[in-house]
């Protein structure tokens, strides 16, 4: 509705995970090189966690974009799965023939995977997001998993992504031995105010602004203070405030167009 207003060639607030409009913060660079560096190291196991909305889920598909032909990768989205839905999915996305329905079967046509692919010098992740709803037994095949390897390294790299609430599974005693395989660990914390502002001015530089499209100060900080540095929540508030910039025909938004937003977003007429 108000692209053509601003100038703008998409809506540069959109919550789905596009990596085109990660912003790396310090803490999301920080986060990044941690999967990264789990990945190509062939570390295993690497945990990443963070609150609701900070972008785990971008930064991973920017991970995924980002490596090269020499790591094939798998994404997990559902990990509402048993053990053998978990293998029968990692196998559809490898773009393997899950024959049978004996688990043992999975594992073995997913070893035979893995060699081939170490052989031929090709690394392998997989990336389960919001892995903090796994269950134990799930959580235990995983763990499992990391005993696919040779005497050199391993054979599959593996990414926990998920809330807070994945540290807290995972000191449960009976994960221990899935703790302690985990070498890489990053919690992503909230964003400065500094980092809210060129969070918003990025993904408006992204859809195509070219200055004609501005947030006063006062907005700024009115977006931090109410999402307290969340991405997802950053989103919602400039989103719905572009759209009462348009109603005013305001190219520059001020405070009271944040308010408007976030009296939306709280349900108040």
């Amino acid at each position: 509705m108000y692209l053509e207003f601003y100038g703008l060639k998409e809506f540069p607030f959109n919550i789905t995970p596009d990596p085109r409009f990660l912003y790396l913060s310090p803490y999301h660079k920080e986060a990044y090189d941690h999967v990264m560096y789990g990945i190509k190291a062939r570390k295993g196991f690497i945990e990443l966690t963070g609150e609701v909305g900070s972008g785990k889920t971008t930064l991973c598909r920017a991970v995924l974009a980002n490596l090269d032909n020499t790591v094939e990768t798998a994404l997990i989205l559902n990990p509402s799965l048993t053990e053998t839905q978990l293998l029968r999915a990692m196998l559809n996305d490898f773009g393997l023939d899950p024959k049978g329905k004996d688990r043992l079967d999975y594992i073995e046509i997913l070893n035979d995977f893995l060699l081939a692919k170490s052989q031929q010098g090709i690394n392998v992740a997989l990336l389960i997001d919001e892995a903090q709803n796994l269950s134990p037994q799930v959580m235990e095949q995983i763990r499992l998993l990391s005993n696919l390897e040779t005497d050199q390294q391993k054979l599959i790299q593996i990414v926990l992504c998920g809330q807070p609430e994945l540290q807290k599974r995972l000191a449960r005693p009976d994960l221990r031995q899935l703790r302690q395989r985990i070498t890489v660990r990053y919690h992503i914390r909230p964003l400065t105010f500094e980092d809210t502002m060129m969070y918003i001015r990025h993904r408006l530089w992204v859809a195509g602004n070219n200055g004609n499209l501005t947030f006063d100060q006062p907005a700024f900080k009115e977006v931090h203070r109410y999402s307290k540095g969340g991405p997802r929540v950053i989103n919602a508030i400039c989103d719905i405030a572009l759209l009462a910039g348009y109603v005013d025909k305001k190219h520059a938004i001020d405070a009271r167009c944040i308010r408007k937003a976030i009296e939306q977003l709280e349900g108040i007429q």
